[in-house]
């Protein structure tokens, strides 16, 4: 039995946690696709979860393909072609334009991408181009106050690399990228995001601690720190923003 097992007993139904962020934020998906959405995973990647994930419950609720009309994988890394649940797959270039036509998709999911995005308003632009009127843009990040955020911009690039060996183990080098925060705050969300254009929903949430090693000291600090910090200081973004039509 592992840490999270012993703190989060739960897990023993259905082999998640009650505060898994992945479950969190795909039942919001799940909730919003219908069986003829064209839907584009936004930094797919190798889609490592399908590789390594064990509890069924969660892949299924992650595997949209089969649940939607299309769905279309984007990433800057080749490892996009490793991706098993992917009906179309692009490889694109830092700040390249999306390979799609305009308005021609009906959701767009992003994991774990937006914290590398650069330039913020190019990067909305091309959001808004190829959304259809009433699509959405989900999106799964940290936040910038968040003690994950904070770290990603306070140390340097080789701290992190040694702490990250640390606090999680299992995390491959080819599952890092450089991070910019350019859209980690509700201000340059909204920035990019212009509300003229879009409805917002975003909220912040705190989800099972991973970052703690082996220590079931840091696992508890962890949790007590983010149980005391208030909702602009929590962990990570859960951004879902409704294209007006």
């Amino acid at each position: 039995m592992d840490i999270v097992d012993i703190y989060r007993p739960e897990t023993a139904v259905g082999g998640f946690a009650r505060d898994d962020e992945a479950i969190e934020f795909y039942c919001r998906v799940n909730a919003l696709i219908t069986q003829e959405s064209t839907v584009v995973d936004l930094g797919a990647g190798r889609g490592q979860r399908f590789h390594e994930e064990s509890d069924q419950f969660t892949l299924q609720l992650c595997r949209l393909q089969g649940k939607v009309k299309k769905m279309i994988g984007i990433d800057v890394d080749d490892a996009i072609g490793e991706h098993p649940f992917l009906d179309e797959r692009h490889v694109i270039g830092f700040g390249d334009r999306l390979p799609l036509e305009s308005h021609s998709i009906d959701l767009m999911v992003s994991e774990w991408t937006l914290e590398h995005v650069e330039d913020a308003q190019l990067f909305a632009q091309e959001i808004v181009r190829v959304l259809k009127p009433g699509g959405w843009f989900c999106a799964l990040t940290p936040n910038a106050y968040g003690y994950v955020g904070i770290a990603n911009r306070v140390l340097s690039s080789s701290l992190k690399q040694k702490l990250i060996k640390y606090v999680w183990p299992g995390r491959q080098e080819i599952d890092v990228f450089p991070t910019h925060y350019q859209l980690n705050t509700n201000s340059k969300l909204c920035g990019a995001f212009l509300t003229e254009r879009w409805s917002h929903y975003t909220y912040t949430s705190n989800p099972t601690p991973k970052y703690f090693g082996k220590s079931t000291l840091a696992f508890n600090f962890i949790s007590l720190y983010q149980q005391l910090m208030p909702n602009s200081l929590k962990t990570n973004m859960l951004i879902f923003i409704q294209k007006k039509g």
